[in-house]
């Protein structure tokens, strides 16, 4: 099982779990967003598990960046890469629902001599032809795509999931994700055939905190809570996955 997470305790959750790796992002709220450099430096001297790092430089579900934004990728990518980033996550699109292969190829050459691995993530599940796409993809040197099979979550696009499988043809792994939990875990995995699993198996803590007047930045109920990795659920998923491949 790969985890998503956005913050130290997570990634030390993760791992003390039995997770295969970490997808470290900013902002899991808004889908994931590049992380800080001393985050990811903070948790290279903490884990030893590989660490994914995203390259997202906005929110925003059209995946569609313009130059500047891309070089801000880029700049990110080289940065990580000479930090010792064992793999990235990202993925570009054109206006049209398609693959941006100039994009990313662009990204790639800066990773690729880093001997990182590299995931196109979720902008997946809005191209519009994911097919076609796929072959794109394994073309342009990706390891791995994230996806729900186009749909709001793994289980609901099992049988895309299945059909890509069988397509890529081991040239390169189809990781389900979106709302894989621990009830769910085996069915994705029967149905698909998957070897590999993605999610955060977050829970809400609330934080117990004194501060100002009450209202000085417009504070909500929920701005005392925030999401933390779950090692039970992470443990429960990490043995139906190794059991399911053993």
């Amino acid at each position: 099982m790969e985890v998503c997470v956005d913050n130290i305790q997570s990634a030390l959750n993760a791992e003390a779990s039995g997770a295969l790796r970490i997808e470290l992002c900013s902002a899991l709220s808004e889908g994931g967003l590049t992380p800080s450099i001393g985050l990811f430096k903070t948790l290279k001297d903490l884990i030893s598990i590989p660490i994914f790092v995203m390259l997202r430089p906005r929110c925003g579900m059209d995946f569609v960046y313009s130059k500047a934004e891309v070089q801000s990728m880029k700049f990110d990518a080289m940065e990580f890469s000479k930090a010792g980033a064992d793999g990235f996550v990202f993925g570009i699109l054109n206006s049209d629902g398609t693959v941006d292969c100039q994009g990313c190829s662009e990204i790639l050459k800066i990773i690729k001599p880093f001997g990182c691995s590299v995931t196109f993530h979720r902008a997946f599940d809005v191209l519009i032809d994911p097919f076609q796409s796929l072959n794109q993809i394994i073309c342009l040197g990706f390891d791995r795509i994230l996806t729900s099979g186009q749909k709001k979550s793994a289980v609901e696009g099992s049988e895309m999931l299945r059909q890509l499988i069988i397509l890529a043809n081991d040239k390169i792994l189809i990781m389900p994700g979106a709302g894989v939990n621990e009830k769910n875990a085996l069915d994705i995995l029967v149905a698909t055939g998957a070897k590999e699993l993605h999610g955060s198996a977050r829970r809400s803590v609330r934080i117990q905190f004194q501060g100002g007047p009450e209202g000085t930045l417009s504070s909500t109920d929920c701005d005392n809570e925030i999401f933390i990795t779950d090692k039970d659920i992470v443990r429960q998923i990490v043995a139906i996955v190794n059991q399911f491949n053993s």
